[in-house]
């Protein structure tokens, strides 16, 4: 099915070495994207629009078309939703449910005043009750601010604070631990939603479980328009506070189109995303991409466990699965021979992304899972993923991929005055830039219009990641712009160096 070659390469270069070919007949399903150039040349973002259905009422919003949509059609019995907690428990949920369960909760805040364009946070475990908070939220046109439960109080008010916090969803514990500490210094939140909680606490702190039994199950989505805000995610860089990344309802079409041709979604495949609503892929990929497409979606509560992970593979019969290099390098760590041990016989593409995937990590899946593993680029700010190595196509270990149909992206270099200059070197090192204008991208940095600015020049969104391209138009990632090191006069990334000493047979691991 794959095949590893070594080409030729002059010692100029910094390609790979290992370049693993597809053959397309021998793939288990056949792509939804086998020639790449074809697409690329012919793409258009609004015939991405045609494929969504729009609020009877008009406009588009995310929870209809993910949701709704497919509750109102002959998918309304299957399953959206399998929920593994963390003690055996097992929960399912069919589009249909899913349209009541969403209803409800959209019906609960719509109840207690909370306006469009509101922002409503959440700080949860994942639970199910999170995973249908974030459909009722964008059902009801507010904004879904989504928090990592492992957060410590400190960066939870930060991110409140900057986000105008409304109303919180979370569990007993979790508001004891964090949010009872910093409640006096947010005086502007309204309402705290208590998952577990059976009784009000106060007129503030109210019962989720109360609240819902006593909300209808039909709720009409009104007009949205698809520039109206949906998420907002905090992201934090290197110095300075968290900024408030704003997204759209048009988002969607990137969440659609990345999931159709990056993750390959079918009808009938079983989707895992093991990454934490907290973050932007948990929700993007975690949520959206999947739903958008019909796709029953896997919910692990427990955190990482890799006897617990290869059994939820078997078990659920996971047929895409999307995680990150951390979660793999675990993986390697642990002798053993996971496709003899598990029965991983319906698993057919996995996806990384999160950091860069080194070159033995993807080999290791060649090796041990008997497929390689896709490593693809994005940020908080571009919303969905950008670049992107493609099941049909020839995969370069240690490479990002390419950029998705749609998407441009270059190797610049920004000059002294600001204007740009586009670099075209195979292998010459720049900055990682994009031309606006996919539906994904960021609209501001929440309440910081200077910050936001400041990431354009030349009309190209500047990433702040330092990369290459090779002649064959696939991305190599260098490093944060900020975290470059200086050694004997070259410029050198944290992964390159990190990539380097995983070479040696007696390095299991790195981690700069």
């Amino acid at each position: 099915m794959y095949l590893l070659f070594n080409p030729d390469f002059s010692k100029d270069k910094k390609m790979e070495k290992n370049w693993i070919e597809k053959n397309i007949s021998d793939l288990k399903v056949t792509p939804n994207l086998i020639d790449y150039e074809k697409e690329k040349k012919s793409f258009e973002w609004e015939k991405i629009g045609e494929q969504f259905e729009g609020l009877p009422c008009g406009g588009l919003n995310i929870a209809h078309e993910a949701i709704d949509h497919h509750a109102n059609s002959k998918l309304a019995n299957k399953t959206a939703l399998v929920w593994l907690g963390q003690n055996s428990q097992k929960q399912e949920f069919s589009f249909a449910k899913m349209k009541k369960e969403t209803a409800k909760f959209a019906n609960v805040v719509r109840s207690l005043g909370l306006a469009k364009g509101e922002r409503i946070f959440t700080l949860s475990p994942r639970v199910p009750e999170l995973y249908i908070a974030a459909i009722g939220i964008l059902k009801n046109r507010n904004v879904i601010c989504p928090l990592f439960s492992q957060f410590g109080p400190e960066p939870i008010l930060q991110r409140m604070l900057r986000g105008d916090a409304k109303a919180l969803l979370t569990t007993k514990k979790l508001f004891e631990k964090k949010i009872l500490p910093i409640m006096d210094q947010l005086p502007d939140l309204q309402y705290i939603l208590v998952i577990d909680e059976q009784y009000d606490q106060s007129e503030k702190i109210l019962s989720l479980p109360r609240l819902l039994k006593e909300a209808s199950d039909e709720f009409e989505i009104e007009p949205t328009d698809p520039e109206d805000m949906s998420i907002l995610h905090f992201t934090s860089g290197t110095t300075g506070m968290p900024k408030g990344v704003v997204h759209v309802h048009k988002a969607l079409y990137t969440h659609w189109m990345s999931g159709k041709y990056v993750l390959d979604l079918h009808l009938d495949d079983v989707f895992w995303c093991t990454a934490d609503p907290g973050w932007v892929t948990g929700t993007s990929y975690g949520i959206i991409a999947p739903w958008l497409h019909g796709v029953t979606n896997i919910v692990d509560e427990a955190e990482f466990n890799a006897q617990r992970w290869y059994s939820i593979l078997q078990d659920e019969k996971v047929t895409v699965w999307y995680t990150a290099p951390t979660a793999i390098r675990r993986l390697m760590r642990i002798e053993s021979e996971p496709t003899l041990e598990c029965d991983l016989s319906k698993l057919r593409l996995i996806q990384s992304v999160g950091e860069p995937l080194n070159p033995e990590a993807v080999l290791w899946g060649l090796e041990k899972l008997k497929m390689p593993i896709h490593d693809n680029w994005w940020q908080t700010e571009t919303g969905g993923i950008m670049i992107s190595n493609l099941i049909s196509q020839t995969v370069k270990p240690g490479s990002m991929g390419r950029p998705l149909p749609g998407i441009e992206a270059s190797i610049i270099k920004v000059e002294d005055d600001g204007s740009v200059t586009e670099i075209i070197e195979p292998g010459a090192e720049g900055d990682l830039a994009l031309k606006p204008g996919w539906p994904s991208m960021f609209r501001a940095y929440l309440h910081n219009e200077e910050k936001y600015n400041k990431c354009f020049k030349g009309g190209r969104y500047i990433s702040g990641d330092l990369a290459y391209k090779d002649e064959d138009g696939y991305f190599w990632f260098v490093g944060r712009a900020d975290d470059i090191i200086k050694t004997s006069g070259h410029m050198v990334g944290p992964f390159e160096v990190e990539s380097a000493l995983m070479e040696h047979p007696a390095v299991n691991a790195v981690d700069l």
